[in-house]
């Protein structure tokens, strides 16, 4: 524990004196503008295995890459695939927050669980709470607590629960989320270096998330029990935390007719999508006839940003916190609002993806990665568990998943595609490293939330009091959920809707 800690502590000053992430992608572009000068006087090319071109890198000190540097500056950043996608989500999702229905849900989740199943639905709806974002961790880690507490149960192991689940977790979830409309752009957007048609949806991955979720749940269940149970039985809550009772989190009885209204919503909802899908004439079928082409699938971001604003209004309007029209671009506003980080840095990153793009350079590394790979006859499996292992070890640096993937996607999925593996396999890898070890990275703004949430209940509770709760949730989920992927990729189970593993 102590050489982990030692590492970790290292990692964590390197970390900090990484630039904020905008600054990190604008010194990426500026490297990318002198890097493809250099690499363009070499002549540097390669053969594009797809229609036998030669691909050569272009100078972005030419003509031709100042217009792309200055002239199209706007168009990188509006057409950047993520930004509308998360934008029209979120119109949606922060009527649904601001409603309180998002709150609500959490509560409900894990407040009247009988005590053998307590754990489980805590892990379970930690996972799945990453719908709601930085909401998760605020609302979800004291009640874990909370919960835990009621039931006679450390309080302390409790939270353990709630935030290895949210954080470990995080990309995997029984629901479509955010997370899923951003990582579908990056990836379309690095699939476009070989194939301009390619589109994944946020669907691409659902049956593999769905899935995880369900499976990541139990193994943090296992490794509760029969680990962290032991591990916190020494530990004495002696905090201020201890004098908090778990019915200061429990629901009213207008926020349980609420939460019933909205359910009854999603399923009037998902019948109405049903019934106009069935006929085989719909005009919802795609232009070949059939459901995947349908523009319900295809613009499955827009379906999630009306869907979360139904259920938000209809829970509003139940508990009160929707009384007028005017309600709803107000929290729409807000939300928007509170998407203004993401916004600036997709302005950097769209930037820098751009020139990367249009150099060059990313597709020729790819190629000739792949190439490499290939003559080397590295098998797929090799491949994946050598992207798991750089990805989790940068994720301790870099804990913003988009930023990451950002990064690495358009390297990793152009050569991958060359090895005939689909993006939206390289995106399933890619959840399983990113989500695991978010959990013991102290560079996570949330694990520095969740210690505070620990000293409340543990006065001397430090870092490597928090890393020694957590390193057990983050090793199991690596290495299970990379288990579940491999043996989902050997049967050739679709990852989502129309969204091949292999």
């Amino acid at each position: 524990m102590s050489l982990l800690l030692g590492t970790l502590q290292v990692i964590e000053r390197a970390g900090n004196k990484l630039p904020h992430p905008f600054w990190l992608f604008t010194i990426m572009a500026g490297f990318v503008i002198v890097l493809s000068a250099v690499l363009s006087a070499l002549g540097v090319s390669a053969v594009s295995p797809v229609d036998g071109e030669r691909i050569a890198v272009k100078s972005l000190l030419s003509a031709e890459g100042v217009q792309t540097i200055i002239g199209d500056a706007v168009t990188n950043f509006a057409t950047f695939p993520p930004l509308a996608l998360i934008v029209v989500v979120m119109l949606g999702v922060a009527v649904s927050e601001r409603s309180g229905l998002l709150n609500a849900m959490l509560r409900g989740s894990v407040t009247r669980v009988p005590a053998k199943w307590l754990t489980f639905v805590v892990a379970l709806t930690g996972i799945t709470g990453s719908v709601a974002s930085d909401a998760a961790y605020v609302v979800l880690i004291p009640l874990g607590a909370l919960v835990f507490k009621a039931v006679g149960r450390s309080p302390i192991l409790g939270l353990v629960v709630a935030f290895g689940s949210i954080s470990a977790g995080y990309n995997a979830s029984l629901l479509i989320t955010p997370t899923d409309a951003i990582l579908a752009g990056l990836t379309t957007s690095a699939a476009n270096f070989i194939d301009a048609g390619y589109t994944v949806t946020p669907l691409a991955n659902y049956f593999f998330s769905a899935v995880s979720a369900v499976v990541l749940a139990v193994l943090i269940t296992l490794v509760t029990e029969f680990v962290l149970t032991r591990r916190t039985a020494g530990m004495e809550a002696d905090g201020e935390g201890v004098e908090e009772h778990l019915g200061e989190m429990a629901l009213t009885g207008a926020e349980r007719r609420g939460l019933r209204n909205a359910g009854i919503t999603v399923l009037i909802v998902a019948a109405v999508l049903v019934a106009t899908l069935a006929p085989a004439a719909s005009p919802l079928r795609g232009e070949d006839g059939t459901v995947l082409g349908s523009p319900i699938i295809t613009g499955v971001a827009y379906i999630l940003g009306i869907l979360f604003l139904l259920v938000g209004v209809v829970y509003g309007r139940t508990v009160g916190t929707v009384t007028a029209a005017r309600d709803i671009p107000a929290a729409m506003t807000t939300g928007v609002r509170d998407l203004a980080p993401v916004i600036v840095l997709f302005f950097a990153a769209s930037q820098f993806l751009a020139y990367f793009k249009w150099t060059g350079i990313g597709e020729i590394v790819a190629i000739r990665g792949a190439g490499v790979l290939d003559s080397a006859g590295v098998h797929p499996i090799v491949l994946f568990l050598g992207m798991i292992v750089f990805s989790a070890a940068l994720n301790l640096l870099i804990t913003s998943g988009s930023a990451q993937w950002t990064l690495i996607a358009p390297i990793f999925v152009p050569m991958f595609m060359l090895l005939n593996v689909p993006p939206e396999a390289t995106q399933a890898v890619y959840r399983i490293a990113d989500s695991s070890t978010n959990v013991i990275s102290p560079m996570s703004p949330y694990f520095v939330m969740a210690l505070g949430f620990l000293q409340r209940y543990r006065r001397d509770a430090g870092i490597g009091t928090l890393i020694s709760l957590t390193l057990p949730i983050s090793l199991t989920i690596l290495i299970g959920w990379t288990l579940l992927f491999l043996g989902w990729w050997a049967l050739g189970i679709p990852l989502g809707p129309g969204a091949p593993v292999r």
